[in-house]
C-alpha cells in the first residue's frame, strides 16, 4: 500500500473573506479520502497569526476532519501562535514536513500571491496558481491590461488611484469596486452620479486603487479551468448565474441560502458555449495559471463574450459554482481535489529541474 499523502490545508486569512475560507477548507477536509491522505491544518487568523499543529481546532487528525472558527476573539485559545515572517521555528518546519499545501484562502494575504512567494521560498509543492499569477489576477485593473494586449475581450474599465479625480465615461448603471478584494465586499452598483462619490469612498475602504467598471446588459456566465501547462488545461462546462430576487450578484446573492442559482449549461448556442470555454482558457493561459481558475463572463445580449475577472481560488465548498461545474462536466468534487493533488506534484517537480 502507498504511503498516504500528508497534506496541509491553509485556511482563514487576514481577509474580509476570512468566513468563506473556513467553509471551504471544512468542506476540503471532508472529501479528502483518509485512505489516500493525512491531513493537517494551519489556520490564520484575522490578526494575521498562524496557529499549527497542536493546535486545539485546527489539527485534523484521520477521522477528525472538523474545523472551528477562528478570529481575534478564540485564537487565544490556539497554542502555539506565530506572527509571520519568522527565519526559523514551527511554521517552516510545518510546511517543509508536507507533500503539498493546499492554500484555500481568498482575498488579500492569500490569493494575492503573497502565501505562494512563502511557499515556494520553503520549497513545498502547492495547489494553484504562483506568486506572478495570483498578484496579477488579483489586480483586476492589471489583468484586465494583460488580457487587452494577449487579445482576451474584456469589460471596460478605468483605475482610480489616490489623488485622481473621481470619473465616469461610461454613463449609468456602473460598478464600482476595490481593484484587489473578492466576493462582491465593496462593490456598489451605482445608478446616477450622486451615487458615485459615496461608492467610491466605500470601495476605498479596502482598496488604494478603486475601478469604475462599465455595465453590461446580458448573462453572467462562469467556467471553471483545471491543469497546467502540458497538457493543456480544460474548460468546465459554463454555468449562468441566476441571482434570483437579488439586483446583481453581490454578496448575499452568493452565500446566502437560495441566493442565486446555477444553470449548467446556460441557455446559449452550441458555438457560444465554446467560445466561453476557449476564452476561458484563453485568459488561464494568457495570466500564466496552472492548478485551477474560475474565469467569470458576461455574454452580452447580442452575444458578444467578454471576460470579467479571473478567480485564482475560487470558493472551494462542494456546492461552490467551481466544484458544481466540475461535477456538471463528470469531475466529482473528491476526484476534483486528487487532480488538483497531482497538478501541484507535477507542478513542483518539473519546476526542480529548472537551474537557478
Amino acid at each position: 500500500m502507498s504511503p498516504r499523502i500528508r497534506v496541509a490545508i491553509l485556511a482563514g486569512g487576514r481577509s474580509s473573506e476570512h468566513e468563506i475560507s473556513l467553509a471551504s477548507a471544512r468542506s476540503v477536509l471532508e472529501a479528502l479520502d483518509p485512505e489516500r491522505y493525512e491531513a493537517v491544518t494551519v489556520a490564520i487568523g484575522r490578526d494575521g497569526r498562524w496557529s499549527l499543529d497542536r493546535g486545539q481546532v485546527f489539527h485534523v487528525s484521520q477521522g477528525a476532519k472538523e474545523l472551528g472558527p477562528v478570529g481575534t476573539r478564540n485564537m487565544k485559545d490556539l497554542t502555539p501562535t506565530e506572527t509571520l515572517p519568522i527565519p526559523t521555528g514551527s511554521v517552516p518546519t510545518t510546511l517543509a514536513n508536507v507533500d503539498v499545501v493546499l492554500p484555500i484562502l481568498h482575498g488579500p494575504f492569500g490569493e494575492d500571491g503573497t502565501v505562494q512567494g512563502l511557499l515556494e521560498l520553503a520549497d513545498v509543492p502547492y495547489v494553484g496558481a504562483g506568486v506572478a499569477a495570483s498578484s496579477l489576477c488579483m489586480d483586476k485593473d492589471l489583468f484586465k491590461k494583460v488580457m487587452r494586449d494577449s487579445g482576451v475581450p474584456v469589460t471596460e474599465h478605468v483605475a482610480l488611484r489616490l489623488g485622481d479625480e473621481v470619473e465616469n465615461p461610461f454613463g449609468y448603471p456602473v460598478f464600482v469596486k476595490p481593484a484587489r478584494l473578492g466576493s462582491s465586499v465593496g462593490i456598489t452598483k451605482v445608478h446616477d452620479e450622486s451615487e458615485l462619490g459615496p461608492a467610491v469612498e466605500l470601495a476605498r475602504q479596502h482598496d488604494e486603487k478603486v475601478l469604475v467598471e462599465e455595465f453590461v446588459a446580458g448573462m453572467e456566465v462562469e467556467c471553471g479551468v483545471l491543469g497546467n501547462r502540458v497538457p493543456p488545461p480544460v474548460a468546465s462546462l459554463p454555468g449562468r448565474i441566476d441571482t434570483l430576487e437579488h439586483e446583481w450578484y453581490d454578496f448575499a446573492s452568493k452565500y446566502d441560502d437560495g441566493g442565486m442559482e446555477l444553470i449548467v449549461p446556460p441557455e446559449l448556442s452550441q458555438e457560444t458555449i465554446a467560445r466561453v470555454q476557449q476564452l476561458a482558457v484563453d485568459s488561464f493561459v494568457a495570466s500564466e495559471c496552472e492548478g485551477m481558475a474560475r474565469v467569470d463572463f458576461f455574454v452580452r445580449d447580442g452575444g458578444e463574450v467578454v471576460v470579467n475577472e479571473l478567480n485564482t481560488i475560487p470558493g472551494f465548498t462542494a456546492t461552490s459554482v467551481y466544484a458544481k461545474l466540475f461535477e456538471a462536466s463528470g469531475i466529482p468534487y473528491p476526484k476534483l481535489l486528487d487532480r488538483l493533488v497531482d497538478l501541484a506534484l507535477e507542478r513542483h517537480e518539473r519546476r526542480s529541474k529548472l537551474k537557478y
